[in-house]
Formats: C-alpha cells, sequence, structure tokens
C-alpha cells in the first residue's frame, strides 16, 4: 500500500513537477494529492489521514505555520516544510511549531523525494535500527526512537533526539556545525549555523544532569563525552 502524502502548495508549477517526480518513481510508493491554498489544506487534512505532509508557507488563506499548529494539536503525522523562506527565525519558529524537517526552494526533488521517503519509514517504524546505546547515564533507544536518563524518560524533541543520536555515534569526536547541520537537517539547509547552538541548548536542558557531556569545543564544534 502506498503511503498517502498531501503537498499543499499555491504554485501549479511546483505541484506538477513534485507529482510528475514522485509519481515517476512508483505509485506504489506514494500517493500524492494536492491542495492549492491554505484552507483547501486544512479541509483535506480534517476530511482524510495521511502519512506526511509537504507544507508551503506563504499561502492563500490558512498559511504554513497555521496549517502545522492546527495539525500538531491533533496529530503526530509527520511535517516538512518546503518555501522560500529560509531565514533562521522562519526555520526556529516551522520547528517550535512541530515540523519534523524544511526543505528551501528552489530545492532538488531527488533530496525532497528522499527526505519524504526516509520520514514516513522512521515514522511507521521501518527502519532497522541496532541495539540501545549508552553514555553515562544516557542511554538511547532506536528502535523506540526513546531516551532515558538515569532510568527515567527524557521528553526530547525529534531534532534533539537526532543531534544526541549522532553525538553517541561519534562519542569523544568533535563534529563541527556544518557537520551536524548536513548529517541532522541535510545538504540543502540554508539557514545560519546558530541554530546548531539552539538545539544544543535544548537537547542539554532535555539531558538534566548528564548535560555535561555535551561538550563545546571552542572553534571546533560540539562532542560528547
Amino acid at each position: 500500500m502506498a503511503f498517502r502524502l498531501l503537498v499543499v502548495e499555491d504554485s501549479a508549477q511546483i505541484r506538477e513537477m513534485i507529482g510528475d517526480y514522485f509519481g515517476a518513481k512508483g505509485k506504489d510508493v506514494f500517493a500524492v494529492e494536492f491542495a492549492a491554498d491554505g484552507d483547501a489544506g486544512l479541509a483535506s487534512l480534517y476530511e482524510n489521514e495521511y502519512d506526511l505532509v509537504l507544507l508551503d508557507i506563504m499561502l492563500p488563506g490558512a498559511s504554513g505555520f497555521e496549517i502545522c499548529r492546527q495539525l500538531r494539536s491533533r496529530s503526530g503525522t509527520p511535517i516538512i516544510f518546503m518555501t522560500a523562506l529560509g531565514s533562521e527565525s522562519d526555520i526556529l519558529h516551522g520547528y517550535e511549531l512541530g515540523a519534523d524537517d524544511y526543505i528551501v526552494k528552489p530545492f532538488s526533488l531527488a533530496a525532497l523525494y528522499a527526505k519524504c521517503l526516509a520520514l514516513v519509514k522512521r515514522d511507521k517504524g521501518m527502519v532497522q535500527a541496532g541495539s540501545r546505546i549508552t553514555c553515562g547515564g544516557i542511554e538511547l533507544d532506536p528502535i523506540r526512537m526513546s531516551v532515558t536518563v538515569n532510568g527515567e524518560p527524557a521528553e526530547i524533541a525529534p531534532k534533539e533526539y537526532f543531534l544526541l543520536k549522532l553525538l553517541m555515534d561519534n562519542r569523544e569526536r568533535v563534529l563541527s556545525r556544518e557537520t551536524i547541520i548536513t548529517k541532522v537537517w541535510s545538504y540543502d539547509f540554508d539557514g545560519d549555523e546558530r541554530v546548531v547552538d539552539n538545539h544544543i541548548k535544548k537537547l542539554r536542558k532535555a539531558l538534566g544532569s548528564e548535560s555535561k557531556r555535551v561538550k563545546t569545543v571552542f572553534g571546533g564544534g560540539y562532542k560528547l563525552i
């Protein structure tokens, strides 16, 4: 059965490009539906269940931010923003509202497709993962995508989870902000490297007493000890 994908985008050209590209990859992978404005997108989301939503931000009617806010109030459906708004404040606002990923226009259709497939497979538990990873009092379970600190569940957002996993997979190694962005956000991230610092701050807060293991390396980046 194909994954059901809703694309909310007011550009007919972009809708056509996505439809053609995703269709050429196989109709048994994604069943793509479209909404040309924000109000139509909201109506589709209230009437149907989707496996993934692609949202433009600047839309006639309800904005992408408003659609994301409303969807997150009742559903954990994965959301990817695709937009020309590439400033750090816009990106951070999207993540704060609950978006899972971001791709800035103009984008590669191959990169967009890869993001969509990886995100929906991860959401459906279709990604093979290894055993639990530990570092001090931190334990990360790749299968359940959960984290415990000293045996207690940690409330951790998706981006901070993948940031922590990257650090744990490379413990004692210094990872530059550029490397972190490439691994966690992917190559098409077009924001400021300071977005990494913001998410490191959130990660440290989530780790509580074990936050001391996330070290800042002056002029280098971050590492987990």
